[in-house]
């Protein structure tokens, strides 16, 4: 089965599927999803990055009877992050189906999980140990359980979890259906199937070849709202002659390949949706350099084979290691060099980490080109355009009237010099360099200080918040700054030109657990009626708490 559609999964998962913008299954999710919805006992061999999560997720959440306030699904992870990461792709999936998750791990209040299980949930996400509080004090009722997934159950045995999975899994009803993920199959994990599992379903997956060695690959950092922006600054400042531009979503696709357009770029879509007539007069326009920018989901991409591609664009990340791969592929043909550029959102870092773990490849990071860098870079490409088009006798009566009435006003190279100045920046808008204003933040001089909901009530100490921080924005510990952590929150200083970033990527992550609310601090005053927030500040400077930097 190659396509979604091919499952006869109900409406609403084909709409989250679409939200969360998969275009086609995996291989492993092309293997699993049908076998899973026949009620087959799975076996999957797979790594992380192969898109196991929505291979059980989906058949899971297609299984869910969102007016059944039982749990109807248990999924055991080895960590407390991987449980929060695949609850919330769960959620993401199943909000149309209104289906509520709920990821359940030590180190969180477990009276909070208590009132949460209490209000109703259909599937829990968690680490063995605190499953098995749960189940042992009847605050987690199995009744409703039908479907127990074991994720990186080799993991979870390295780190001593077996007598605890087994425990787990005497609690749960005998007429069930048990799915394990496994990245090897050791002796152990054979012996718990063979225990546990009725004539399972093997699925292996092989990874294949993961590196590109021609090809360099480069990421951008970016805000979600300045993405078109920052593809225009790129395309401007890199020496392309093809390039393929990966979207995630065929409305993806319409809309960059219509906003490319009007700024200009020689730029043609292609994605499933349009007919066979559509698709072979792009490619043949492409093929013939009649456009320089390819706009293509992962599957009409498939089998393009044009050997002048020197650029290929992740303007969306893709969804597993393995697209990725095959994307970066596409140049750097026939021992050419290729250039591959992804461009990031502060919610993709970990994606991007993943796949530079999986490829063992370090994508270098490159500051976005100023809009100085960009005309510079662009002079001489004006220059030829201009001589080209005096030399072409084109019309131009219309606007050699206009100069002359602006020739009474001003000289004749302030008038071309406005006109260049306005051309340009049709295609970028000076504006939205300033997409965040913090404000004054009472920060040191070229940083932005903001204010944290979590602590050391978090378990948490200033060099380990320096480093969430840095992991979850993908930035060097050395651009955090002082540090003051108290109980249930704490002050954060970040380099100016990565606050904006630092900001969108801390938003509604979480942090040893606990969901994250990042604002900008107000500055220290002494007013006489200050805020609580500003209360709390001038409180803090009253007792003199010391500052403590982030390098420790």
């Amino acid at each position: 089965m190659k396509r979604f559609e091919d499952f006869d999964l109900s409406s609403d998962i084909m709409k989250g599927i679409q939200d969360i913008g998969y275009e086609e299954p995996s291989p492993i999710q092309a293997e699993c999803i049908p076998a899973v919805i026949r009620g087959e006992d799975v076996i999957g061999q797979a790594q992380t990055g192969t898109g196991k999560t929505a291979a059980f997720g989906i058949p899971v959440l297609e299984r869910i009877d969102p007016t059944d306030n039982r749990v109807q699904s248990i999924i055991l992870t080895p960590t407390r992050e991987l449980a929060i990461q695949v609850s919330e792709e769960l959620r993401r999936l199943g909000r149309p189906k209104r289906v509520k998750t709920l990821p359940i791990y030590g180190g969180q209040s477990i009276i909070r999980q208590i009132k949460a299980l209490q209000q109703g949930v259909h599937v829990v996400i968690g680490t063995p140990g605190r499953l098995l509080d749960h189940l042992r004090r009847g605050t987690l009722k199995t009744d409703g359980v039908e479907v127990i997934v074991l994720d990186e159950a080799d993991e979870m045995l390295d780190m001593g979890f077996i007598d605890d999975i087994e425990t787990v899994l005497r609690f749960l009803p005998s007429q069930r259906q048990l799915l394990l993920f496994s990245a090897t199959m050791p002796p152990a994990i054979r012996q718990l199937s063979q225990k546990y599992m009725r004539k399972p379903k093997y699925i292996t997956i092989n990874r294949g070849e993961v590196t590109v060695p021609m090809i360099q690959q480069v990421y951008y950092r970016v805000l979600e709202n300045m993405k078109v922006e920052a593809l225009c600054r790129i395309l401007d400042s890199e020496e392309i002659e093809l390039a393929i531009v990966f979207c995630r979503t065929k409305k993806g696709v319409d809309d960059l390949t219509e906003a490319l357009q009007v700024r200009g770029y020689l730029a043609g879509g292609l994605h499933g949706d349009l007919q066979q007539q559509q698709r072979d007069r792009v490619m043949g326009q492409f093929r013939q350099g009649e456009i320089e920018l390819l706009v293509a989901t992962d599957v009409a991409a498939r089998g393009i084979d044009v050997g002048s591609v020197t650029h290929v664009i992740n303007y969306d990340i893709p969804q597993d290691v393995e697209s990725y791969v095959h994307r970066i592929g596409r140049t750097g043909r026939a021992g050419r060099a290729g250039i591959a550029l992804t461009l990031i959102t502060p919610r993709e870092m970990k994606q991007l980490r993943l796949i530079e773990q999986e490829t063992g490849a370090k994508l270098v990071s490159r500051e976005l080109p100023t809009l100085e860098e960009v005309a510079a870079k662009q002079q001489q490409s004006w220059i030829s355009q201009i001589e080209e088009a005096i030399r072409s006798e084109a019309d131009l009566s219309l606007f050699e009237d206009m100069i002359e009435q602006l020739a009474d006003k001003f000289s004749p190279e302030k008038v071309a010099a406005a006109s260049l100045y306005l051309t340009f920046f049709e295609r970028f808008n000076k504006a939205s360099d300033a997409t965040y204003n913090f404000g004054e933040t009472g920060a040191s001089p070229g940083m932005v200080r903001f204010f944290i909901n979590v602590g050391r009530n978090s378990n948490l100490r200033p060099q380990e918040l320096a480093k969430a921080i840095a992991d979850h924005a993908g930035i060097g510990l050395r651009q955090v700054g002082r540090i003051n952590i108290y109980d249930r929150f704490s002050f954060v200083e970040v380099q100016e030109e990565i606050a904006p970033f630092v900001y969108e990527a801390l938003q509604q992550s979480r942090i040893n657990g606990m969901r994250v609310n990042m604002e900008p601090a107000r500055p220290r005053t002494n007013s006489p009626r200050p805020t609580t927030r500003d209360s709390r500040d001038n409180n803090f400077n009253r007792n003199r708490r010391p500052e403590v930097n982030a390098r420790g």
